[in-house]
C-alpha cells in the first residue's frame, strides 16, 4: 500500500501525475451516463445491409453475448466504447492499452488506474479481461489472439481506437515518428493558451512537413496495424460470420483542416479510410464488414497536442452547450449501429458517422463567427474557456468534483489479471 500526496505537476495541457481516485470518478461518471442494458433485441425491421447473424443480434444481456476486441480501450473513445460494451451489452472479450505503473517519482498513468476501475465495474460475473501491451508489436497479437481463442473461439467486433507518437514496424523494426504538420505551406493561426489559469489567444506557425515526416505518420497513424490486426484474426480462423471492425477517425471544421485533414494527420486518416475499404473487400467472403467511424469533436490526450483543436472545441462548446455530445453519447449510437439496433448511418465514403451535431451548418457558422471575433479579451464572452480546462484535467484525474485532493491517496494499483 503507497499512500502519497500528489501535485499535478502540469506544463500546459501536459499533466506529470495522475490522481487514482480522480480517474476512478472519471470512468464512474462515464459508467453511469453510459444506458444501463435494455433486455431488448435490436428490432427485426433494421434493414438488410445492417442486419445480425452472430450472438450480437441476441438479447444484448445475455449471458453469452458478443466477443469485442477493443485496442486502445484505455482512454478517449476507446475507453468510452469499452464501457458501453461492458454496460449496456455485457460484451466478453479483450481490452488493450499501453499504459505506465508508478514509479518512484511518479504515479501511474492515467489510463492505468481507468483501466483498473473499468475491470471493477465489469465485476467478477463478467468475462472481460485488460491486456497492457504495445499493440503494434507481434507479441501484443501473439498474446491477444492466444487468449481470444483459447477463451471464445472467435470474435464479433474489432474496434481500432489508436493513438500514439510512434511505432515499430513489426516486420522491418523501423521506428516511425509522427508528426503534426500541415502540407504544402506553412499554417498560420489562432491558439489557446493559459497564462497561469488565464486564457490567452496567441498564435502558431508550423513549416510544412517533408515527405518523410508525412510518410512516417502514416505508418503510425493510418492503417497499416489495423490491417496487421485483421489479418492475424482471419489467418487464426477467428472472425466470426457477421464480424464487423471499426477504426476511428476524424474529418472537423475547415477552420482546423490545414493541420488536421489537409495536414499529416489528414494523410494518414485517409490512408486508414483507404485501408477500410481494402478490409471490406477482405472481410465480405466472410461475412465481415469493416468501416472506419467519424467522430465528433472530444478533449483527449491526443486532440490537446493538435494547434488550434484546443481553441476551436472552447468555441464549439459555447456555442453547443448541453448539445455538445460526449464520447459516452458517441459510443452507445456506435454500437447500436454495429449492433444492428438502429441502421448505418453512412456517408457518401461509406464512413459511419457520429459527428452530424458537430457539423451542423448553423452550429459551423457560429463557430467560424467566434472564431473571426476571438481575442484575449473576447475570449470570456465567447469561448468555453473554463469548461475546456477542466476537460484537460480530468484527461489526468484533477479537477473531478467530489475526489479529495487534499488527502493522500493510495496510488498502488494493480492491473487487472489476464487469466
Amino acid at each position: 500500500m503507497t499512500l502519497r500526496e500528489i501535485k499535478p505537476g502540469n506544463r500546459g495541457f501536459l499533466y506529470l501525475n495522475s490522481h487514482p481516485g480522480g480517474c476512478a470518478a472519471v470512468v464512474d461518471e462515464l459508467w453511469e451516463r453510459t444506458p444501463a442494458p435494455t433486455h431488448t433485441a435490436p428490432a427485426d425491421t433494421a434493414p438488410a445491409d445492417t442486419a445480425r447473424t452472430g450472438p450480437a443480434a441476441a438479447d444484448p444481456a445475455a449471458a453469452d453475448g458478443p466477443v469485442a476486441l477493443i485496442i486502445g480501450s484505455s482512454a478517449g473513445y476507446g475507453l468510452a466504447a469499452t464501457v458501453a460494451a461492458l454496460r449496456t451489452y455485457g460484451m466478453r472479450g479483450l481490452g488493450i492499452a499501453f499504459e505506465a505503473p508508478e514509479t518512484e517519482r511518479r504515479t501511474a498513468s492515467a489510463g492505468w488506474y481507468r483501466t483498473a476501475r473499468a475491470a471493477e465495474l465489469a465485476g467478477t460475473d463478467g468475462d472481460f479481461a485488460f491486456l497492457n501491451a504495445d499493440a503494434f508489436s507481434a507479441a501484443a497479437k501473439d498474446e491477444a489472439l492466444d487468449h481470444l481463442a483459447t477463451r471464445y473461439g472467435k470474435v464479433d467486433y474489432l474496434v481500432y481506437s489508436v493513438a500514439a507518437p510512434r511505432r515499430t514496424d513489426p516486420g522491418t523494426g523501423e521506428v516511425h515518428h509522427s508528426v503534426i504538420k500541415p502540407l504544402g505551406s506553412a499554417y498560420r493561426a489562432k491558439t489557446l493558451q493559459f497564462d497561469g489559469d488565464t486564457p490567452l489567444v496567441g498564435s502558431l506557425e508550423l513549416a510544412p512537413a517533408a515527405d518523410p515526416e508525412r510518410d512516417a505518420t502514416v505508418q503510425v497513424m493510418g492503417g497499416a496495424d489495423w490491417k496487421l490486426w485483421i489479418d492475424a484474426l482471419t489467418d487464426r480462423g477467428l472472425v466470426r460470420d457477421g464480424f464487423h471492425t471499426v477504426a476511428l477517425t476524424y474529418v472537423g471544421s475547415d477552420l482546423t483542416a490545414p493541420i488536421y485533414r489537409a495536414g499529416t494527420i489528414g494523410a494518414a486518416k485517409r490512408h486508414l479510410e483507404d485501408t477500410a475499404r481494402r478490409l471490406q473487400q477482405d472481410l465480405a467472403p466472410l461475412g465481415g464488414r469493416a468501416h472506419t467511424v467519424v467522430a465528433g469533436a472530444a478533449v483527449t490526450q491526443a486532440s490537446t497536442a493538435i494547434p488550434s483543436i484546443a481553441l476551436y472545441t472552447s468555441l464549439l462548446h459555447a456555442v453547443l452547450g448541453d448539445g455538445f455530445q460526449s464520447t459516452a453519447q458517441q459510443a452507445t449510437a456506435l454500437w447500436q449501429q454495429l449492433t444492428g439496433a438502429a441502421p448505418l448511418q453512412l456517408d457518401e465514403e461509406q464512413r459511419i458517422r457520429l459527428d452530424g451535431w458537430e457539423m451542423d451548418d448553423k452550429v459551423q457558422a457560429a463557430v467560424h463567427e467566434r472564431w473571426a471575433a476571438a481575442t484575449t479579451d473576447t475570449l470570456p464572452e465567447l469561448a468555453d474557456t473554463a469548461w475546456f480546462r477542466a476537460q484537460v484535467g480530468r484527461l489526468y484525474g484533477w479537477d473531478v468534483p467530489g475526489t479529495d485532493y487534499t488527502a493522500p491517496a493510495e496510488t498502488t494499483v494493480p492491473w487487472p489479471t489476464v487469466d
